[in-house]
């Protein structure tokens, strides 16, 4: 097996995991949001040097078998609202206020189509009908349209759309330099529910140009070092697929889904029956479920608020992070959700930051160390941090310093347990595994705080999104709506999906003899969500009476090299030597003495108590009073919470 490497491209850091047989390594680089193709390059040299001990792009290329990549470009594009202006076309006398029902739809379609909607009555003769697409088309872009969205409900919503491609692709031929770029609703998901289909529409359009541009830039730098294989982007569904064959709304939120992806191994490899994900980050933390081996999706994913006709991971996002903001209201603690991001960022970063934050008070507290900060490469001033502590959080609350940094420890821990308790309570018995920069550092604490007790910390906690990248596979899901159950319906359908799965995956370089194929039928009975597994060649053997939005689902799947985990051993504990003591501020506010483990020192086996730390080049796991760790066989930290003495 040649190389995997795996890329999770931040807001912060663009982070790789590097997969060589059985070593792994890992590194980060800031990332460039003016300009993403040069921290794709540049966590790839960062990337080789780390494997090799010396850059050799060249070298790494050629021994890679894949490429998988995630980025947000597309959830930035879509919190920050840039893109392309978009021109909607409906049907005629159909107000777009239907897709206006919320504020933060208003907000959205303001910023994408705002006044560019024209309608149109495809059911006039031939000729006018042309003659009012193409006064459409010219009217939209003469307001600036910049990309064009044919959306059309009803019974002949695909019909009728294929009437108006046929018009435009006449009248605007795509070899030209006037052709317009456009989008039919049908063509991206068969979807009757129109507001979920149209939104779904202008968010891949609103997001498409940005994307293209920098992901065929990537491509074509990978080009010139002649790779095996294409480069794969990682979905928002946990599939992977060529830049050719991917849709820009796949892209959103696939960082997060990387996470999932590797906590649904974990749980699986583990056999933990619900494992309860925190990802901490500089301004959320981001918490999600896999129970049974399943990770928890809202069947029509939300995009900032707005519901789309595609599934995705149900996270939720508490607005506490290593950068968000600590402020006094009304002689209380308040935490967030305003960041100061990585730029200027804490206080203690010394790049002109004057808000308190958590990494502030951490430092302070004796548990991050000014040092060895992001591998030393960032030397933290306690100055600063104390500065801003001492104003903005000890003097309006009228108490010192210790007293300030605990009381802000307290609210960030309450604030994070409050926001697990809503999948916690989704299962009998969680594990938590706590990952990200700052997850492993607040782990035990929020533990505790919302009465669990055991945590996982992945070795690779630093880069889990990244690492979890590496067990997705090349895969296409399509689906269709059923209007009429019946076993014809049911056969054309398959067969169209069956068609789309067969090119999809020729285009990818595969026969569909080398894939698998699974489908399933969805549907809703009594408010609630259904799946059944469905094989052509048996048939429909479940009645299906009083159900509602019945969809055929489609999953073709060419498998691809995945990292393994090591199975169970047994292992002799044995307790290590730390490499040195430091003091840190405890909760009763006096110093105490705890010993240090470096990360990299540990072999699977170690065990020991805490009060402790162990240090990795780019995270700290802090071991609170009454937890115990332990190193397995995958080098992954198991703590317990064993009770405080009493």
């Amino acid at each position: 097996m040649g190389i995997l490497i795996n890329i999770d491209n931040g807001g912060t850091f663009t982070d790789v995991c590097l997969v060589a047989g059985e070593q792994v390594v890992r590194t980060k680089t800031l990332t460039t949001p003016y300009d993403l193709t040069k921290c794709f390059i540049e966590v790839l040299k960062a990337g080789s040097k780390e494997l090799y001990g010396q850059e050799n792009l060249q070298k790494l290329l050629a021994e890679t078998d894949y490429i998988r990549y995630s980025t947000t470009a597309g959830t930035n594009a879509i919190v920050q609202k840039k893109g392309p202006r978009l021109g909607l076309i409906l049907r005629e006398g159909v107000d777009p206020a239907f897709l206006l029902e919320g504020q933060e739809e208003r907000e959205m379609f303001a910023a994408m189509v705002d006044d560019r909607v024209v309608g149109i009555d495809v059911n006039e003769e031939q000729s006018k009908l042309e003659a009012r697409v193409v006064e459409a088309v010219n009217r939209l872009l003469s307001q600036g349209a910049n990309r064009l969205v044919v959306s059309l409900g009803g019974p002949t919503m695909v019909e009728d759309e294929g009437k108006i491609r046929n018009i435009i692709l006449r009248k605007y031929p795509r070899h030209l330099l006037g052709a317009v770029p456009v989008l039919f609703s049908h063509e991206l998901v068969e979807d009757q529910d129109d507001v979920k289909r149209t939104w779904g529409a202008l968010i891949n359009s609103f997001l498409h140009p940005g994307m293209e541009r920098f992901l065929y830039n990537a491509e074509n730098f990978l080009r010139e070092y002649r790779v095996k294989n294409p480069m794969l982007i990682f979905h928002n569904d946990g599939n992977s697929a060529r830049v050719a064959k991917t849709t820009a709304i796949k892209t959103y939120g696939s960082g997060p889904r990387g996470g999932m992806e590797g906590t649904k191994a974990l749980a699986q490899h583990y056999k933990i029956p619900a494992l309860l994900t925190l990802d901490i980050g500089g301004t959320t933390s981001d918490i999600g479920l896999v129970k049974a081996g399943q990770i928890k999706e809202d069947v029509y994913g939300r995009i900032e608020g707005i519901s789309t006709p595609f599934s995705l991971c149900d996270l939720i996002s508490v607005g506490a992070g290593g950068s968000s903001i600590f402020k006094v209201v009304d002689g209380e603690i308040v935490v967030g959700p305003e960041s100061v991001g990585a730029a200027p960022g804490p206080a203690c970063f010394g790049r002109g930051g004057t808000e308190p934050t958590i990494t502030d008070a951490y430092l302070l507290m004796g548990v991050l160390d000014s040092r060895s900060y992001f591998r030393g490469s960032m030397v933290l001033d306690e100055s600063r941090a104390k500065s801003a502590i001492e104003e903005k959080i000890a003097k309006p609350l009228g108490i010192g310093l210790e007293d300030a940094l605990l009381k802000m420890e307290q609210a960030y821990v309450k604030k994070i347990a409050d926001g697990l308790r809503v999948y916690q309570n989704q299962a009998d018995e969680v594990t938590l595994l706590a990952f990200g920069g700052a997850g492993p550092m607040s782990a035990c604490g929020v533990a505790r705080a919302a009465g669990i007790k055991q945590i996982i910390v992945p070795r690779l906690a630093a880069v889990f999104s990244a690492f979890g990248i590496t067990f997705s596979d090349i895969a296409h899901e399509y689906q269709a709506n059923i209007v009429e159950l019946n076993r014809q319906v049911l056969q054309e359908k398959l067969d169209q999906l069956e068609e789309r799965a067969k090119r999809d995956m020729f285009a990818e370089g595969f026969d569909i003899s080398e894939c698998t194929i699974h489908t399933h039928l969805s549907f809703f009975r009594e408010g609630e969500y259904q799946t059944i597994d469905f094989d052509k060649k048996d048939g429909l053997n479940v009645a299906l009476e009083g159900v509602s939005d019945i969809r055929l689902h489609l999953k073709v799947v060419k498998p691809i090299s995945h990292f393994k985990l090591e199975e169970n051993k047994e292992l002799k504990d044995y307790k290590p030597q730390p490499a040195y003591q430091k003091s840190i501020l405890h909760a009763v506010n006096q110093a105490v003495e705890v010993p240090v483990y470096r990360f990299d020192d540990l072999q699977p086996g170690a065990a020991g108590v805490g009060p402790a730390l162990i240090e990795d080049e780019y995270f700290t796991c802090r071991i609170l009073e009454g937890w115990t760790f332990r190193i397995n066989e995958n080098k992954d930290i198991f703590l317990h919470d064993e009770g405080r003495k009493s």
